[in-house]
C-alpha cells in the first residue's frame, strides 16, 4: 500500500467506525422494539448485525491489526506445551501442602502472639 493509499484508508476509517456504531445501536434498538418477536428470530438478527459490523470493523486499520494479534495469538497457543495429567497432580499436591504449612505456621505464630499480648495486657 502507498502512504496516499494509507492516509486515504485512515481518513475513511472514522466512517467505517460510524457505521459499526450504528450497526450496534440498531442491534440494540432492535431487540428492544421487537421484544414481543420471537427470540429465535431476534437471536439470528442480532448474530447478522453483529457479522456485519464486525465485517465493517476489519475493514479499518485498528481491526486489520486486531485480526493479525488474533492470528498471531492463536499461533503462540498452538505452540504452549501442556502438563500431562501427572504432573499436574503432583503440582497440585505441592501447592496444597504448602499452603496446609504456611496455614500451620501462621495460625501458631497468630496464637503465639496472641498469648503474649494478653500477658503483656493483663
Amino acid at each position: 500500500m502507498t502512504p496516499k493509499t494509507e492516509a486515504q484508508d485512515s481518513r475513511f476509517d472514522l466512517f467505517k467506525w460510524l457505521a459499526v456504531v450504528v450497526l450496534v445501536v440498531v442491534g440494540v434498538v432492535g431487540n428492544q422494539y421487537y421484544s414481543a418477536s420471537p427470540i429465535l428470530y431476534r437471536v439470528l438478527a442480532l448474530l447478522a448485525l453483529a457479522a456485519a459490523a464486525g465485517f465493517v470493523a476489519l475493514q479499518t486499520a485498528k481491526g486489520k491489526s486486531f485480526f493479525a494479534l488474533a492470528k498471531e495469538a492463536r499461533t503462540e497457543i498452538r505452540k504452549v506445551v501442556w502438563p500431562t495429567r501427572q504432573e499436574t497432580m503432583q503440582t497440585t499436591l505441592i501447592v496444597v501442602v504448602v499452603v496446609l504449612v504456611m496455614a500451620l505456621l501462621l495460625w501458631g505464630l497468630d496464637s503465639l502472639l496472641g498469648w503474649a499480648v494478653s500477658l503483656i495486657v493483663g
